[in-house]
């Protein structure tokens, strides 16, 4: 009888276990470069910028003034001096920097990832990752002249629309 419940608690001990492993890698899958430690930066792991409805509002203001994600070589561009020199807009150029995929096939990448994990919710972080990869997109899409470069970022402006909307529960 003992050994029956110690072959128990050991499957669901292995269950337990292989089921974290299974969502951490979900998690790290999104959005690797999270995961990495960087030298220099202000956060070394896993940042996140929206942490309170005030920072919500903050960045809603960034896109609405006019604030750029540009490519592999320089980050972020705000207009306004006085909120880019906010103390946590420096969180938000972390995270454009570091985590954001900004080559092609890296958001190729994502825009599949999370057609695969349609029924799963995103949480906090990959979600506000996955609207800012959307707002790079779309600003990378003004952005390329040649015809066939626009119908893949347009491509991957509407996967990630669509993956952002799925989320919400709008589609």
């Amino acid at each position: 009888m003992t050994s029956r419940r110690q072959w128990r608690a050991a499957v669901v001990l292995v269950h337990l276990c292989v089921y974290l492993a299974a969502t951490q890698d979900q998690r790290k899958a999104l959005f690797p470069s999270a995961y990495r430690i960087r030298r220099g930066t202000v956060l070394l792991q896993n940042p996140a910028f929206q942490r309170s409805p005030g920072n919500a509002d903050l960045l809603f203001e960034l896109l609405l003034t006019g604030m750029q994600i540009l490519g592999e070589d320089a980050a972020v561009w705000i207009p306004d001096r006085e909120l880019a020199s906010l103390r946590r807009v420096r969180h938000l150029e972390v995270i454009c920097e570091d985590v954001l995929p900004k080559r092609l096939p890296d958001v190729r990448r994502l825009t599949a990832e999370l057609d695969r994990r349609r029924r799963r919710p995103l949480g906090g972080r990959d979600f506000e990752r996955t609207v800012l990869t959307l707002v790079f997109a779309a600003q990378m899409l003004g952005r390329v002249a040649e015809r066939r470069q626009k119908e893949v970022w347009a491509e991957a402006v509407f996967r990630l629309f669509t993956a952002v909307q799925r989320d919400l529960g709008v589609f």
